[in-house]
């Protein structure tokens, strides 16, 4: 399986670039938040967001300075509402490392998602960048409202497909979809090529989801506690599929299970076990076959260049990486 760093190869120096714009967009006068913004760059994933918005920008145009801003505005907005998940979450790890709240307590935390909110407000707005912060505001409503639907569904815990699928299209498809369509936009491209990989965008985010669903049934060590979503009684498409497939009875034996027993490993146990024997996992990943493949009958539409090869690239890493 290819690495992520072999699919960087087109945007490598725009990635390592960008690193010290990024790092440049977050400094402050005030001592206490350059110290805890550096401690976030520290944290910095795979860097998957930036990559999007670079490939994307490759695919329509030039590389450019909008192009770094999208990016960065992209990070900044996105930084932010992670540092307020770990609030709102009471958590104490982001990527292995203590999260802001836990070293900074939560006052603290909340005041740097703010501020790193208003990075991203003024780096748009000083530079003329409406379309941009246009594209990434509306991702960010799209991601709160998202959660919000999520926590209101959880309380009945028999949601219908339709609205899983709503849930992760405004929660984790929109931003994604965001990225996509900043690096189109960032060249200058016409309005129907951004919606285009907006669409992409969105068609990868589902399918990523999707995938990191199915790793909750999974039986190896993917970094992600196995069973954790019904731990945190989230209702995913594999047991969505296998509630809808099943008696009223055993539906009900399991929803309760889910709502009174997540924290029982072997009733969470069970909960696997039933999904896994009911066809969930089967038909789960076929649907995130069906958005990885429309996602990819979208990229026919643009040349055939190594920045297209490498947002393939970059979408069946996302729907068959193993963790």
């Amino acid at each position: 399986m290819l690495k992520l760093k072999d699919i960087q190869t087109p945007i490598a120096k725009e990635l390592e670039l960008f690193e010290g714009r990024f790092k440049e967009s977050m400094r402050s006068p005030v001592p206490l938040l350059n110290r805890i913004t550096q401690y976030i760059i520290k944290q910095k994933g795979k860097q998957m967001r930036p990559m999007f918005v670079f490939l994307s920008a490759g695919l329509c145009g030039p590389i450019n300075d909008s192009t770094y801003r999208g990016a960065s505005l992209v990070e900044l907005l996105h930084t932010a509402s992670l540092v307020h998940d770990d609030v709102v979450d009471n958590a104490n790890e982001r990527r292995g490392f203590f999260s802001v709240n836990a070293l900074w307590k939560n006052k603290v935390a909340v005041l740097i998602g703010d501020f790193l909110l208003a990075k991203g407000l003024l780096l748009s707005v000083r530079n003329d960048e409406h379309r941009l912060l246009k594209i990434v505001s509306e991702a960010v409503e799209q991601m709160s409202e998202g959660e919000l639907l999520q926590i209101e569904k959880a309380r009945k815990l028999d949601i219908e497909e339709h609205i899983y699928f709503e849930i992760i299209r405004k929660k984790t498809a929109s931003l994604i979809a965001s990225c996509c369509a900043c690096g189109a936009a960032s060249t200058g491209i016409e309005e129907e090529q951004i919606q285009l990989l907006q669409t992409f965008g969105e068609k990868v985010g589902i399918a990523f989801q999707i995938k990191d669903d199915l790793f909750d049934f999974g039986l190896d060590d993917v970094g992600k506690p196995v069973g954790n979503d019904i731990k945190e009684k989230k209702m995913t498409l594999p047991l969505i599929y296998a509630l809808k497939n099943t008696t009223k009875a055993e539906k009900r034996r399991i929803i309760n299970l889910v709502r009174n027993h997540s924290e029982n490993k072997e009733k969470v146990a069970e909960v696997i076990q039933f999904v896994r024997s009911s066809g969930g996992m089967d038909y789960a990943t076929e649907k995130m076959k069906q958005y990885q493949q429309e996602a990819f009958d979208i990229l026919n539409n643009f040349p055939n260049n190594k920045y297209r090869q490498a947002l393939e690239q970059l979408v069946r890493f996302t729907t068959e990486r193993n963790k």
